[in-house]
């Protein structure tokens, strides 16, 4: 049985599979960015980090190419921590365990780490192959990219020399993307004082999952369910018709994955807990019938628990469970200009409700800076009409695109010399660190391209094994054809 030590390239396998030993969650970049830098250093190149650990190597032009414009290869170190409810794994310490499924190369029970480093993988590949012709190259491998883009935020002006930036962090091979969409993270918060429950309640909790979640970007508009939001549908219900309270709840992990489980613990009188089981079952046919064509199928659950020693204020958890309910999440807004793209979009990415906090987590993104503004102003009225604070924080803009970008005519001209056809030129509804990093690099001349990769951000992300190759030659042809210095 074939592993990944036996895929081609094998120069761009063999460093993703030393990627997959050394644990790299976003906010655990010590390993990782020694690794890195230990590497450069072996093949004798320039290696040094920023003041907020992003990775820079420099490796010279091969000779007679001194005079081509100096191309920055751009990636990530980090990755998103996501698995399944059932899969034992420490992301902090363990290593990543692949296997092939067909044309596929996925994990188990976690996410792969494709995202991003596949792209990390194919710097690595050129910075150690000597037989490469290119211009002046500087990898830089920037940190905590999943969580906030602290490693682009943080590039300092005149760090970097280069002219050219290829961002190898997209995600459909044969597709050239030109423009990201901004975000914004926005947090809600509320502190109360608990109150005792009823002592002739019983105290119930409720599971929520099966949900195949995905990228908050990538994967927005295919109409995924978000439990968050499917469980306040039960939630409220239990309230209004049940006499439940609210004591906790615990919904999604990451503010760019779209959440795939949620729990929560409620209280009832004991007569009603036959009727909150019933509405439990008519819930998960519900979504299951809603859901149908998108999600496998999805799991509610109860089980018995301990009474808590506390809950939520009536008219808090009613104000709270109002806004959890009408909270903006999913598409907001197509590209007029481009119908095929999101333009627009929110993702009601964390709840935690307890010890008398609640915490809510969302990230909006939009290629329109009015409509993010919109929408985040949107958010904000929804939540301080519950009486929650709401700050706004890691705001960027979009990328816009350059359709005259001298790099884009290049590219297009070259993937059409190798594989007799035309690469797709797209904008991306995802965050991608171009636009941070043109901000501090103005004239930069930027692409991002990578290859197949799927549902990242989720325990499902696989990536297509014969993309890899393709992606890899193309990088390679598109540093040997780098435009002369004008």
């Amino acid at each position: 049985m074939s592993t990944i030590l036996d895929l081609a390239p094998q120069a761009v396998w063999k460093h993703f599979h030393s990627l997959t030993q050394i644990p790299r969650p976003s906010g655990h970049m010590e390993r990782v960015t020694e690794f890195l830098l230990n590497f450069g250093k072996n093949l004798g190149l320039e290696s040094f980090t920023d003041e907020v650990g992003n990775v820079i190597i420099r490796k010279p032009a091969t000779p007679g190419m001194e005079d081509r414009k100096g191309v920055i290869l751009q990636a990530h170190m980090d990755m998103v921590p996501q698995k399944n409810n059932d899969t034992v794994h420490d992301f902090v310490n363990d290593p990543i365990e692949t296997y092939i499924d067909g044309e596929w190369l996925k994990a188990k029970g976690t996410t792969l780490g494709a995202d991003n480093g596949i792209g990390v993988a194919a710097i690595m590949a050129v910075l150690e192959d000597n037989s490469l012709k290119h211009g002046p190259l500087e990898a830089l491998i920037t940190s905590d990219e999943e969580t906030g883009m602290y490693g682009a935020f943080g590039l300092k002006p005149g760090t970097l020399q280069g002219e050219i930036l290829l961002n190898l962090d997209s995600e459909d091979e044969g597709e050239l993307y030109i423009g990201c969409a901004g975000g914004m993270d926005v947090t809600a918060t509320l502190e109360y004082k608990e109150v005792e429950p009823d002592t002739e309640d019983i105290a119930i909790k409720v599971n929520l999952k099966g949900l195949r979640g995905g990228h908050s970007g990538l994967e927005i508009n295919e109409g995924r369910a978000n439990a968050n939001k499917l469980l306040v549908r039960f939630v409220r219900e239990a309230i209004a018709t049940y006499e439940a309270r609210l004591a906790s709840w615990e919904g999604g992990n990451m503010r760019n994955a779209i959440p795939r489980e949620a729990s929560a613990v409620i209280t009832i009188p004991a007569e009603n807990e036959e009727e909150i089981l019933e509405l439990i079952k008519y819930c998960q046919d519900l979504f299951n019938e809603e859901y149908e064509a998108i999600e496998t199928p999805i799991s509610f659950t109860a089980e018995r628990v301990e009474l808590p020693k506390g809950i939520v204020p009536e008219e808090i958890q009613d104000n709270l469970v109002d806004a959890i309910f009408a909270c903006q999440n999913g598409v907001m807004r197509m590209i007029p200009t481009i119908p095929d793209t999101v333009e627009t979009s929110s993702n009601l990415a964390i709840i935690t409700i307890a010890a008398g906090k609640a915490d809510i987590k969302i990230l909006a993104r939009s290629s329109s800076d009015s409509m993010k503004e919109f929408l985040t102003t949107s958010l904000e009225s929804c939540f301080s009409m519950a009486g929650m604070k709401v700050t706004m924080s890691g705001g960027y803009s979009g990328w816009q695109p350059n359709i005259n970008s001298p790099i884009l005519h290049a590219m297009k001209e070259s993937y059409k010399q190798q594989f007799g056809k035309e690469p797709e030129v797209k904008v991306i509804h995802a965050g991608l660190e171009c636009g941070i990093i043109g901000a501090a690099m103005p004239g930069l001349d930027m692409i991002s391209f990578g290859p197949t990769l799927r549902s990242p951000h989720s325990p499902d992300e696989r990536a297509l094994i014969p993309t890899i190759e393709k992606f890899y030659d193309f990088l390679v042809a598109t540093l040997e054809q780098t435009p002369v210095k004008k």
